[in-house]
């Protein structure tokens, strides 16, 4: 079975990522699963930039066909903070911590400025040099306080007009439906062929 590696320890990611993966009979592989995995510095300033390093360092030590992601999100009042530093924008990866920043930080910014959206990058490597990059992004508004219990990151926080609600507030089916991290997984997958083969 050919082997795949998913450059990431996040769970939730690896299942999204195997349910479209699995029928196509590819073994994929975390870095959980991995001896003397190198350290991957993510000094990019891109969610692009930071999803190839990721790719790049994991095809360089293993030789094979790697997947990286990088998402998170941006607020345009705030410069397009928190950006690449999403998950730890105030600590790392403590929801708590960076939704108490980013609403500290808005406090005195007008209802009709919050505008801000969610971002993912992938970036599919082969160890010969061919890659592939899709991208997925959602907009919606900063709220002033945190709201619903699904999801997990700034979802509290993020409103969908379209859907009257918040990303916490949705269903899996209904998030999967507008996600970010959905889009660029069905644009990978369209394209998954024509680069694995």
């Amino acid at each position: 079975m050919p082997k795949l590696i998913f450059a990431t320890n996040n769970a939730g990611k690896v299942r999204e990522f195997k349910k479209f993966l699995d029928p196509l009979g590819i073994d994929v592989v975390t870095l959980a699963e991995l001896q003397n995995v190198p350290p991957i510095i993510e000094n990019g300033t891109t969610f692009l930039e930071n999803a190839t390093i990721k790719a790049e360092t994991i095809a360089k030590a293993f030789n094979l066909p790697v997947v990286a992601e990088d998402s998170g999100l941006t607020i345009s009042a705030l410069n397009d903070e928190p950006g690449v530093l999403s998950a730890r924008y105030a600590a790392d990866h403590d929801d708590a911590a960076n939704n108490a920043k980013v609403l500290a930080k808005m406090i005195d910014v007008p209802d009709d400025q919050r505008q801000a959206a969610f971002h993912t990058v992938i970036v599919a490597l082969k160890p010969t040099g061919e890659k592939l990059v899709t991208t997925g992004q959602v907009d919606g508004l900063i709220m002033r306080d945190l709201k619903g219990e699904n999801g997990f990151g700034y979802d509290p926080l993020f409103f969908y007009p379209p859907y009257n609600k918040r990303t916490a507030e949705m269903t899996t089916e209904e998030k999967n439906e507008i996600s970010h991290r959905g889009q660029a997984l069905r644009a990978f997958m369209a394209q998954f062929d024509a680069w694995w083969n």
